[in-house]
């Protein structure tokens, strides 16, 4: 059967219909979908690709933070930062990389003539020293990154560049902050200094860190000036502020299509310190003078030849406020101003960088061997444990106060034939003696048979050894561990009764460390040690920092005292160790208004071919109503009484002129109505002093 042809027409039709039909319907849902995704990009993920596009097309240019200031506890701005104008230069990414090394160069040479020109002769820089700055093998910097070619430009090159910017292309002036310390160099190795980014970020933890940040603000820059040491470090995040921006629009060739946009630095917060700079002042002058005086007296007892350097700390016994850190002798931290120093400058101030009061430090000797011949800044307490001595020694059960025991002038111990003998300084006899008594005359055999002995042989207790009760006491009073300050690179000391236990005895550790020669501490450790005693038994936290006030003058952060621990003793106790620092023997107080109690130490220390003496002295004040702990250390110093206490004296003087041991600063006070309140046992407490009687 044949197939109808106008049945076969109609089929065609309908069949083309339905295609055409399906063809519209396809093409009706695609432009459907595709007006929905405008939609969707226009009013949903517009702002979002809008601000990335931007991105794409805009460079951020940053600008250096401004620097918070650091003030003394008066006001006075021991740091601060003032502004000035930097020439940067930026490589031309259009060019290609080779040209535009080229162009570099050749723009060096101009910048040379100007600076030589209009520039400061002091701060002058050559043709190399430009090109260096421009890092043009890229080391520091990419190549959309800015070089700062040189910092404190004068007028004469600010306006010089201004008037002919069309013929320094990629020349722009910034302005910026340096930091200038006072010249009185105050507390210099407590505040520390600054350095270039690019020059701490790989060996510094803290800084290694920053390099994660990618907040434009907040980002480090290469050539910024950051904290180095001391409170410019410990206060690092404090102080910096944020970056300031420079916005360029760019197109894909990196050339700037229009206007810039300025976001303007923002300042750091600003540091009161609590030191005060007339006590720190009169704190450093003092251990200087005194230096020069015991390394050219005549004074045999005083004499101190090999004495060079000597530190300081004061700290007020109730808050832990340290008005005074002195680490002599110290240096003028201006040579820092632009973060970088030369090789000579380092090497001549190399060892007076860091702080003695409370690391490792070593007097200027250009050899290794003539360090090794003396001390460090961290010694041995000598006889200035002996008041805590005496201390355990009561509390642990050991003897009594009213104990008598009888000094003979030597202690001796060890099996027949291999005795070791303790013997007293100058071989002085001091017959029948109590713990009080054993303090003022500064008797080692007391020590040695009434404690360090006497806790030997009562064995462990408890399951601890006796050395290791002796060890817990140590960390209760702050000897042995870190003081909690916070200061960067503080020492823990240096314990040593342990290793002679180990390769001695327990019994000489404990007779060795009970007059001072079985651990070494550093200053800041032993006026946190002192202010415990005067305390009785609040360990505070040493603090440098009485608040914090941001950019427009509002306090941000208050002072508040830190307890770190406390020790309960009985009053007792502490009564028989504060009648015995009354009576001590100290030089240079002679004459002194308000009271007082301390102890003077003789610490000897084997160096590499003798045996070296150090002076080191503790005391506060006033004796009844304890204000102000001082602890002084002077390494080669010989006995203490001379090398170390009159130097005490003159930062309790200048405390009481500041502050005032009696709440009210004797310089606003007349000198004929000085308040003598809380003295009415200056007779009792004051009465050894400026006496030669023990050396120590």
């Amino acid at each position: 059967m044949q197939d109808d042809p106008q049945k076969r027409e109609i089929l065609n039709r309908r069949n083309f219909s339905f295609r055409l039909n399906l063809f519209f319907f396809i093409t009706f849902v695609l432009f459907s979908v595709l007006i929905v995704k405008l939609a969707i990009l226009q009013f949903v993920e517009g702002p979002t690709l809008s601000a990335e596009g931007a991105a794409k097309g805009t460079r951020n240019v940053a600008m250096p933070p401004i620097r918070g200031n650091i003030y003394d506890s008066t006001g006075h701005a021991i740091a601060y930062s003032t502004s000035t104008q930097s020439l940067y230069y930026s490589i031309q990414p259009e060019l290609k990389r080779a040209d535009a090394i080229e162009k570099a160069k050749e723009m060096a040479v101009e910048l040379d003539k100007v600076f030589t020109k209009y520039g400061d002769p002091e701060s002058a820089m050559t043709v190399d020293d430009i090109i260096r700055q421009m890092d043009l093998e890229f080391k520091r910097n990419v190549i959309s990154t800015p070089r700062r070619i040189k910092s404190n430009l004068t007028n004469k090159e600010i306006a010089y560049f201004m008037e002919n910017k069309t013929s320094f292309k990629g020349i722009d002036i910034m302005e910026e902050s340096i930091r200038n310390y006072d010249k009185s160099s105050i507390a210099v190795q407590l505040v520390g200094y600054l350095k270039k980014y690019s020059g701490v970020r790989l060996d510094s933890e803290f800084y290694n860190e920053k390099m994660k940040i990618t907040d434009p603000t907040l980002k480090y820059l290469e050539e910024e000036d950051v904290g180095f040491g001391g409170i410019e470090l410990m206060y690092q995040d404090v102080l910096r502020g944020t970056n300031g921006l420079k916005s360029y629009p760019v197109n894909n060739r990196e050339i700037i299509i229009g206007p810039m946009e300025i976001t303007n630095p923002q300042k750091g917060s600003d540091l009161y310190l609590t030191i005060n700079k007339n006590v720190q002042l009169k704190t450093e002058q003092a251990i200087t003078d005194h230096i020069k005086k015991i390394s050219t007296s005549s004074n045999s007892y005083e004499r101190a030849e090999y004495a060079k350097t000597g530190y300081a700390v004061a700290m007020e016994v109730d808050t832990g406020k340290v008005v005074a850190m002195a680490s002599m002798p110290d240096y003028d931290p201006n040579i820092w101003s632009g973060g970088r120093i030369s090789n000579e400058d380092y090497e001549n101030i190399g060892n007076r960088l860091q702080n003695g009061t409370i690391s490792t430090v070593y007097a200027d000797y250009k050899t290794e061997k003539e360090r090794n011949d003396h001390p460090s800044s961290i010694l041995p307490p000598g006889s200035t444990m002996k008041p805590l001595t005496v201390l355990i020694g009561l509390n642990e059960g050991l003897f009594t106060p009213s104990t008598r025991y009888t000094d003979t002038g030597v202690f001796s111990f060890g099996r027949e034939g291999y005795e070791r003998f303790i013997k007293n300084s100058l071989n002085h006899v001091y017959g029948s003696i109590d713990g009080a008594g054993a303090i003022a005359k500064s008797s080692n055999p007391f020590m040695a048979s009434m404690v360090g002995n006497k806790l030997y042989m009562r064995g462990d207790v408890n399951g601890k050894s006796s050395v290791e009760i002796w060890d817990e006491y140590m960390k209760q009073f702050g000897l042995g561990v870190l003081t909690g300050s916070g200061l960067p690179n503080e020492s823990k000391g240096i314990i040593e009764y342990f290793k002679e236990a180990q390769s001695g005895s327990s019994q000489s550790a404990l007779i060795f460390a009970s007059f001072g020669q079985q651990g070494r501490y550093t200053t800041l450790q032993l006026a946190q040690y002192v202010s415990m005693l005067a305390n009785r038994g609040k360990r505070m936290k040493p603090q440098f920092v009485n608040e914090i006030k941001d950019s427009d003058g509002n306090v941000i952060q208050g002072f508040t005292p830190e307890i770190l621990n406390t020790i309960d003793i009985p009053e007792q106790y502490w009564k028989e160790i504060e009648a015995g620092m009354s009576e001590v023997k100290s030089e240079g107080f002679e004459g002194v208004d308000y009271t007082y109690r301390r102890k003077t130490g003789t610490s000897e220390q084997d160096v590499a071919t003798r045996r070296a003496e150090n002076a080191v002295f503790i005391a506060y004040a006033p004796a009844d109503k304890p204000k102000l702990a001082v602890a002084v250390v002077v390494p080669d110093g010989g006995f203490g009484g001379y090398g170390a206490s009159p130097i005490a004296r003159q930062i309790f003087d200048a405390y009481d002129q500041e502050v005032g041991l009696y709440g009210v600063p004797k310089k606003k006070t007349a000198a004929n109505t000085v308040d003598t309140s809380g003295q009415a046992n200056a007779g009792t407490d004051n009465a050894a002093a400026g006496t030669a009687g023990n050396a120590e």
